[in-house]
């Protein structure tokens, strides 16, 4: 757990230490501390851009403040945050930090956007690729927060006081309505370019929602007259017996080498083709394929749809033209925050959303779920995140009142977590972070939503 960039108190001394040096720099603007990319933070003021020079004098700034070994002084714990005095600067945080400024990792600021990411992938191990802009995570952001602006909603209390004032439906029908316009935006996207189209590739993190989305987007494609055929790369896994362990000397499912590679790119082009293939079915159970088949073919109104964490992957369909195929991620980038300067995680979101499933239909307690996390965590670094900016369009599948939502039954899966539990500071951390929500009603959530595939009554559920 300690690898979250929101959990390492080096990095948060760094994040503090940019409040107060902002602060003195631009005094009467408020800083933003937006959302999280790569090893870092997008930071921005809130009502004006910064330019590279203005950046640079930040960093500078910051430095300073480090090398001088400034003390951090935690005055007390109250309210969910820690509360730390920067010499004469009080600033709230939702996660610890160290208590001297000479106790933090190495970073770097780089110009993005309208401000700048506050980024740590330079201390990385060697072989981490050059830090490639992202900025088609930034634009999915971006339209997120303009909504939010349109709405009025930018911070957790504008969600609670719609809640405490009675209009949780409204603020449900909002939400909903933007996933769905967005959802049916993608598939006319694909539609305009069906002559070319032929496979869908769809990719992202565990727990974003990809099952609900397939299915929502399959709906929106019909309606256009597209007709998807589904096939899942989990039932491409090789047997348990042919598959490669990771360090810790467990089956590694994470990699794209415990895909049966040859068989799925040779089926792949036969359905273009248009011939039948009898694609496996994969048993996690007993980690194998049985010994039935499922026959799919593409007729002339068809198109294959293709879920997974490797689907953006280039090494996955090496041998076929990018023109045939669109791709989509999706990832819940929880938008609002607690307050200007600190953000939501939204590995925290994701967290919260897997244990509740975990613990309502799979049979895994939280403890379970949190002793996964590393393992899976792991594995989106490395095959997933690298991936996101090979996408066409990408989608946020993160709703406006979820962890009001989920908040609930969130907290009655911690409570299963018993007090000698090697977790139990996760369960603190995670039920500080959920008091901060109001929580709902979810009687009224829609039954295609995506927030049914965690808490249940799903109508894709088969």
């Amino acid at each position: 757990m300690a690898k979250e960039t929101h959990l390492r108190l080096n990095r948060q001394t760094v994040q503090l230490g940019l409040i107060k040096v902002t602060q003195e720099l631009f005094p009467g603007e408020s800083l933003n501390i937006d959302y999280s990319i790569h090893e870092g933070v997008f930071c921005r003021l809130a009502g004006s851009l910064l330019s590279e020079r203005e950046v640079k004098q930040i960093g500078i700034k910051l430095k300073e403040w480090a090398d001088t070994d400034s003390l951090l002084q935690l005055v007390c714990r109250e309210g969910g945050y820690y509360q730390y005095k920067l010499g004469n600067t009080l600033i709230k945080a939702l996660y610890p930090a160290n208590s001297r400024s000479s106790k933090i990792d190495n970073f770097r600021l780089i110009p993005f956007s309208t401000g700048f990411i506050l980024d740590f992938t330079e201390i990385q191990k060697e072989g981490v690729k050059h830090f490639t802009l992202p900025k088609k995570l930034a634009q999915t952001y971006a339209k997120t927060n303009n909504w939010l602006e349109n709405l009025a909603l930018e911070l957790v209390a504008d969600v609670n006081n719609y809640i405490t004032s009675g209009k949780s439906l409204e603020l449900l029908s909002i939400a909903e309505a933007l996933q769905e316009k967005e959802i049916s935006d993608i598939a006319d996207m694909i539609i305009q370019q069906r002559r070319a189209v032929q496979v869908i590739l769809i990719s992202g993190p565990s727990s974003s929602g990809k099952t609900t989305f397939t299915r929502r987007l399959s709906t929106q494609l019909r309606v256009n007259g597209l007709k998807p055929v589904h096939l899942s790369l989990d039932d491409y896994y090789l047997n348990r017996d042919q598959l490669a362990c990771d360090k810790e000397g467990t089956y590694d499912f994470e990699s794209l080498h415990a895909l049966d590679l040859k068989l799925l790119q040779q089926q792949i082009k036969d359905l273009v083709k248009g011939n039948t293939v009898e694609t496996p079915i994969y048993d996690f159970l007993s980690s194998s394929r049985l010994q039935k088949t499922r026959t799919l073919q593409l007729g002339p109104n068809e198109v294959l749809l293709v879920e997974g964490i490797h689907a953006l992957d280039p090494g996955l369909l090496p041998n076929m033209s990018r023109n045939q195929f669109f791709k989509i991620y999706i990832s819940a980038l929880f938008g609002l925050n607690v307050d200007l300067v600190n953000r939501v995680p939204t590995t925290e979101a994701r967290m919260i959303r897997r244990m509740v499933r975990d613990d309502r239909f799979r049979g895994f307690t939280p403890d379970m779920t949190f002793d996964q996390w590393d393992s899976v965590r792991r594995g989106e670094s490395r095959s997933v995140f690298k991936n996101q900016e090979e996408c066409d369009v990408m989608f946020n599948s993160s709703l406006l009142y979820e962890l009001n939502a989920l908040r609930p039954f969130a907290e009655a899966s911690l409570d299963n977590v018993p007090d000698d539990s090697p977790n139990c500071d996760i369960k603190d951390r995670l039920l500080n972070l959920l008091s901060f929500f109001e929580p709902m009603d979810v009687s009224k959530v829609p039954f295609n939503s995506i927030l049914r595939e965690f808490i249940g009554g799903s109508i894709y559920t088969e």
